[in-house]
């Protein structure tokens, strides 16, 4: 246990979060600075320096993954479980620290494009948040970033292009595509107590130098000065209700199975997009009979998942793809609704690390037939490939969705059932994803290409908006039906954008806490500020 000393809590507090990832750590922080009490209900457990591991086949076991899932539909998620899982910092201990913000145009995809729905907030309601979040993380990025309302400048300078940006890079300008280094959460100088990145290249299986800006180095690490507790091995099966409609306790078991009950002023739900929607879903209750906060029926409905095509190219040099951080430039040029083509919507191209052992599972499941001596002699030009992906927005539909499973877990909670099909767009955007990358790496000089297919992102099941009929949180992320209920994490995104989701989780999360504490301090939710700071 890193924290020996931290608080511990007996008896009910003003606030329980259930997830210590990119939305409950920042409530975590935000809320206990403000001086309310808080527990955090964690399912895995705290992973220390020495769990990580720069290998990539030890490094399998960092993180607590998820439980059973059932998964369904014409693209079952079955290529592992796109940025999830349990740990003290949640996916922040594995995700690639890709920050990158919205565009205005996200927030009005029904107004502009005609398709799914409006956010019922504008990108100028989270710009100051997303400002405060990226200096809390020391977000790195380029001198100018040339798409979107942000233009920069970042609290550090960007991570320099290592060989596969610069082959890519050249590829791109030969075509007229503009490029710059993603921004990450991953600071290049010293920074608030942590040191530069050293280019370890494994920040996906856990950052040994702290450089990486995870929730467990940075915001739960002041959670826990402030006061919160981050109580590990707690799996939350259920939301108890009061007689009057408000949400009274957390139900839980502990690593060995013991049932508790936390007591609270306020709960916030922060377990992502499956396991937000399964915990509402398996807290019915006379009042809610179909799932806590589910009058509108849309609870796990609208799931979303972004299209993750990879195209891995080999090059006559090798490119070493494996000894940087795991993306590094991005461009964002095919980002907006153009009338030229026959989708909505857009991408964002990323250069992405290969691993070998990744690399060559992922090719096996798109190419069965590379297996055996294939693989073999593929694999020994391993050295040469490197990899250009995208992260591209799928429209919400209320037909994917997480519902429960009659399988059970461990604790015998009912499990997901995850359902889940690309739409007509989406397979069009791929097409046309897949063919613009072949143009960039032929242009860079991969003599051989090769297309992939996963997953990334999970977003949506409990979808923000202004009216509880259509949506199942407010534009505070909190639930129309309960008053001191609050969901804040990817679940509530009515529309997924064309980035990594993790900073604009932090943002809303940073937004929400703001709004809290105002409620609070006009004596609407019971919580005992102190009122150590101002929001």
């Amino acid at each position: 246990m890193p924290y020996p000393q931290m608080k511990r809590y007996q008896g009910p507090v003003d606030v329980c979060i259930v997830g210590s990832g990119a939305g409950g750590s920042v409530l975590a922080k935000e809320l206990a600075e403000a001086g309310a009490s808080v527990v955090v209900l964690e399912a895995g457990e705290w992973v220390t320096r020495e769990d990580m591991r720069n290998d990539e086949l030890a490094s399998f076991s960092l993180m607590n993954w998820d439980d059973l899932r059932i998964v369904d539909g014409q693209d079952p998620l079955t290529l592992g479980w796109p940025n999830t899982g349990r740990g003290v910092g949640g996916s922040t201990l594995h995700f690639t620290a890709v920050a990158l913000r919205l565009h205005a145009s996200d927030f009005r995809v029904r107004s502009q494009d005609g398709v799914a729905v409006d956010w019922p907030i504008s990108y100028q309601d989270l710009d100051q948040y997303y400002r405060q979040v990226e200096h809390a993380l020391g977000v790195s990025g380029p001198l100018h970033f040339p798409w979107g309302e942000f233009h920069g400048p970042y609290p550090m300078g960007a991570l320099p292009p290592a060989c596969r940006d610069q082959k890519i890079g050249r590829g791109m300008d030969r075509l007229g595509i503009r490029w710059v280094m993603a921004p990450h959460a991953i600071v290049t100088g010293d920074w608030d107590g942590r040191s530069a990145c050293m280019n370890y290249g494994f920040c996906i299986h856990g950052c040994k130098s702290d450089a990486k800006s995870s929730m467990h180095v940075t915001y739960l690490p002041k959670a826990i000065a402030a006061g919160a507790e981050v109580r590990t091995g707690c799996m939350a099966f259920q939301v108890n209700l009061s007689p009057g409609g408000l949400a009274r306790s957390v139900s839980y078991y502990d690593r060995d199975g013991r049932e508790h009950q936390q007591e609270a002023a306020l709960v916030c739900l922060c377990c992502y997009s499956v396991e937000t929607p399964r915990l509402l879903l398996n807290s019915r209750s006379p009042l809610f009979p179909d799932g806590l906060a589910n009058s509108s029926g849309l609870v796990g409905r609208n799931l979303m998942v972004h299209l993750g095509n990879n195209s891995y190219a080999r090059f006559d040099d090798p490119v070493d793809a494996f000894v940087t951080p795991p993306v590094g430039l991005c461009s964002q040029d095919f980002y907006e609704t153009s009338p030229a083509h026959d989708y909505v919507r857009g991408w964002t191209f990323e250069s992405y690390f290969l691993f070998p052992i990744s690399f060559a599972t992922s090719l096996i499941y798109d190419y069965p037939d590379l297996w055996g001596q294939r693989m073999v002699e593929l694999m020994k030009d391993y050295t040469h490939f490197a990899m250009l992906g995208i992260v591209g927005e799928v429209l919400p539909h209320p037909d994917h969705r997480v519902t429960l499973a009659q399988e059970r877990d461990r604790f015998g909670i009912p499990v997901a059932r995850v359902t889940f099909s690309r739409d007509d767009n989406a397979r069009r955007m791929s097409q046309a994803a897949d063919a613009k990358s072949r143009q960039i790496l032929e242009a860079a000089g991969a003599n051989l290409i090769l297309p992939t297919h996963p997953f990334d992102h999970l977003l949506g099941t409990c979808r923000m908006g202004a009216d509880p009929a259509q949506s199942v949180v407010n534009p505070w992320c909190r639930a129309h039906d309960v008053d001191n209920l609050y969901i804040v994490d990817g679940s509530v995104f009515p529309t997924a954008g064309a980035v990594n989701p993790s900073l604009t989780i932090m943002a809303l999360a940073t937004r929400t806490a703001a709004h809290l504490t105002e409620r609070a301090r006009r004596g609407e939710l019971g919580l005992a500020l102190v009122g150590r700071r101002s929001p």
